[in-house]
This record gives C-alpha cells, sequence and structure tokens, in this order.
C-alpha cells in the first residue's frame, strides 16, 4: 500500500539575524537548497525550528516563507500547542500560508489521558483539510502517546502519519504492526534510529542531520527502503559519528552550529538556548571534517 509520506523530510532549522529577528532570506535559501539537494518534503517550524520561542505570526510568516521559496516539494508545517484551541489557529495559519500538511506535537505539560488525546487530534483533524501527522516526543512533552491511541487515530482519513521520537523501537514496531494495512506512515523522528525504524516497516525520516546531509541521509533511506540494506547500513555508520555530536546538546543548537561551519551561517539561537560550547565545537568540527573526507553519495531518484 502507497502510504502518504516516505523519504527525508529535513526538520528545519529558523535563521536568524544577530538581533534574534528571523532571516526570511537565509530561511528562502535553505529550503531551495534542501530541495535541490533532493529531500521529499521540508518540515518548518517544528522543534528544530525554535517553534517554541516563536509567535503565532512569525510561525505563519516561516511557513508561507518556505512554500514560496519551493515548487516541488511538500511542506510540513509545525502546528502543535499545549491547548487544543491554539492548535487549531496555527493548522488554519498554516493551511492558508500554503502548507500541505500539519505536523502536531502531543499536547506537553498537560499530560492528557488517552480520551483527551484522542480529543485533542481529532479536533485539529476535523479543523483543517490536511493531512496530519501525530508526532510523540516524551523527552519534550513528559509522556507518551498510547499505542491504542495511535492505532485509532489512524482510522481517520485527515490522520495520516506518526513521527516516532520516543527512542524506543519496541513502541515503533508496535505503532506499525497496529497501523499496518492504513494509509497511514511511521516516520523516524531519531536521526540515529532512522534505519532500524525502515527496517520494521517505517517509511522515512523527519530529520535533523538531513540539514547538514541531505544527499547523504537520502541515499541512506532510499536504500533501505529499496531492500538494500548493505548500503543503507555502511551509510547509516558514515553518519552515526556526525548524528551523535548533533544532539551532545540541545537541538537545535548543535545544528546550527554545524550549519555554520558548513553553510557559514550565524548559528543564533532564541533564549533561554544558546550557543553551543566552545568544547564541543572542535569534536563538531572534526565529525564534519571526516563526512567531507567521504564520497557525496547520489540521492536515488
Amino acid at each position: 500500500m502507497t502510504t502518504p509520506f516516505s523519504g527525508v523530510y529535513p526538520a528545519m532549522t529558523t535563521p536568524f539575524r544577530e538581533d534574534r529577528r528571523i532571516d526570511h532570506d537565509q530561511l528562502a535559501a535553505d529550503a531551495q537548497r534542501l530541495e535541490a539537494a533532493g529531500v521529499d518534503g521540508l518540515v518548518p517550524v517544528g522543534s528544530t525550528g525554535e517553534s517554541a520561542t516563536l509567535t503565532h505570526d512569525e510561525h505563519a510568516q516561516v511557513v508561507e516563507t518556505v512554500v514560496d521559496a519551493v515548487e516541488n516539494v511538500p511542506v510540513i508545517a509545525g502546528a502543535g500547542s499545549n491547548a487544543t484551541h491554539e492548535a487549531v489557529s496555527l493548522a488554519e495559519d498554516a493551511e492558508a500560508a500554503g502548507a500541505d500538511a500539519v505536523l502536531l506535537i502531543s499536547p506537553y505539560y498537560n499530560k492528557p489521558e488517552a480520551a483527551g488525546y484522542l480529543d485533542h487530534y481529532r479536533t485539529i483533524a476535523d479543523a483543517v483539510d490536511l493531512p496530519s501527522i501525530v508526532y510523540n516526543v516524551p523527552s519534550r512533552t513528559g509522556r507518551n502517546v498510547p499505542v491504542d491511541v495511535v492505532a485509532e487515530l489512524a482510522e481517520h482519513p485527515n490522520i495520516q502519519g506518526y513521527k516516532a521520537a520516543s527512542g524506543d523501537l519496541a513502541r515503533v514496531s508496535d505503532v506499525i504492526e497496529r497501523t499496518r494495512g492504513e494509509s497511514f506512515s511511521v516516520l523516524s523522528g531519531d536521526d540515529g534510529l532512522t534505519l532500524p525504524i525502515c527496517s520494521l516497516g517505517g517509511t522515512g525520516t523527519i530529520s535533523v542531520v538531513a540539514n547538514v546531509e541531505p544527499e547523504r541521509t537520502g541515499a541512506m533511506v532510499g536504500a533501505a527502503l529499496a531492500g538494500h540494506m548493505d548500503r543503507a547500513r555502511d551509510l547509516h555508520y558514515e553518519l552515526a559519528p556526525f548524528v551523535r555530536e548533533l544532539f551532545v546538546e540541545t537541538n537545535p543548537i548543535p545544528v546550527k552550529e554545524a550549519m555554520a561551519i558548513r553553510e557559514g551561517h550565524p548559528p543564533h539561537v532564541r533564549s533561554p538556548l544558546t550557543r553551543l560550547s566552545t568544547e564541543k565545537r572542535a569534536d563538531l568540527r572534526e565529525a564534519l571534517a571526516a563526512l567531507a573526507e567521504e564520497p557525496t553519495p547520489e540521492v536515488p531518484a
């Protein structure tokens, strides 16, 4: 069965100027660079995009900039909130800005029960005519979305995917098992687990590392989805040291530093985040230099 979301979707950073205002010119250039590298879609204003420190107006402006910058790839806009009415508003703004789908982090801090999760996601999915992806990231939200809830949500025609960022492969396997036969995608949200998740039946990744290494990430996922696991495994281990460096401090601090090294971007983040500590920048440079010594693989057509 064809699934709605397959391949590599970079979780985009939001570039800031020195005054911490959004640099929309750089944002558009990033979107175009990633599209040219062969990614399957773009995900602005998620966790990597520092959505927690953007105003609602800024959310909509970022989505609009990315939509306007690209020609042939879908845009999956972050639109989650711990308040259902607020998530509906963000999803409506994303739809008005031209997004093709929305990524919905599970409600954080509130810690809802199963009925609350079901009501939250169904309310958003009913409010907009866009595919929705349930985003499970308990390290940021404090609680896993129950597998039973995900299986029930997969029956809604507008809820078409799940971003798995729990670090728990058994849970991911359960979700895939319970949603097989549905038109439903399970995407890795942990770069270090993308290959294992694809081997279980996952359909791709919403990826931090793809901001810097889109071609290599695309080649790895493409090989895995085509069943070429030896090739996929080789690429996984090429990327592994760099992936580890991307999470030595809170995302997106290291990836912004990596983009500063590789692309010349200013590494600015918004408070309360701070720049990558000096002692960790050398390790990041070393990991990037090692990747530069490897030939860049072609992204499968």
